[in-house]
């Protein structure tokens, strides 16, 4: 028996089943990141000194290269997108390599990031605000970990929707893009909250 609404909208909300669930998805996760930074923030307002005293410098090089990275694999994810509507497979699958590829080279980066932190005996226990970047910069990395599965499966298996079922894989990608989308987008708060807003005096 097939699922209804997959791809068809729906009558109700004008949508498909899967972009309304991730729209619903994507509103929790807003509310998630939204305390976190809410924390954050009131933590800055109300603390006398903010950073903590013998807080380490971040690597304002390194996110901003990042940042960068990340902007640039929001591009691809669109780009595979547009090749499946306009029947491009070929391209499809090339965009989604070069995503996935970004989304790794993020995660290395984040890497030399934490381990220059941790070779200096630097953790989420060492002050408030190092809590704060590991948990915040950690909890977005988990993400992007959790979209380079989703975007491997459909660069692989998941490609051969192509086959039966194309306007189905292109919803699908098309979810997949919106998450992927938020991910940059909370990333796009994070750097000015985290980085560069930590140069700045509270007072």
């Amino acid at each position: 028996m097939d699922i209804p609404f997959t791809v068809k909208l729906r009558p109700d909300t004008g949508l498909y089943n899967g972009k309304l669930g991730i729209w619903l998805f994507l509103a929790s996760e807003v509310m998630l990141f939204g305390a976190l930074f809410s924390a954050f923030i009131f933590q800055r307002t109300l603390s006398p000194e903010w950073p903590p005293p013998g807080t380490p410098k971040l690597s304002v090089g390194l996110a901003m290269v990042n940042t960068f990275v990340l902007i640039t694999s929001s591009v691809t994810m669109v780009f595979a997108w547009v090749a499946l509507k306009v029947g491009n497979f070929r391209d499809f699958r090339r965009n989604v390599v070069f995503t996935i590829l970004l989304a790794l080279a993020f995660m290395a980066i984040k890497a030399v990031e934490y381990y220059g932190k941790f070779s200096h005996d630097v953790f989420p226990s060492t002050n408030n605000f190092m809590g704060y970047y590991f948990v915040m910069t950690g909890l977005h990395g988990i993400h992007v970990l959790g979209g380079i599965v989703v975007l491997a499966y459909f660069a692989g298996p998941g490609a051969k929707m192509w086959y039966t079922e194309p306007e189905r894989l292109t919803n699908r990608i098309e979810i997949t893009g919106l998450y992927w989308h938020f991910v940059d987008l909370v990333w796009i708060f994070l750097f000015p909250a985290i980085y560069l807003l930590n140069e700045l005096p509270t007072s």
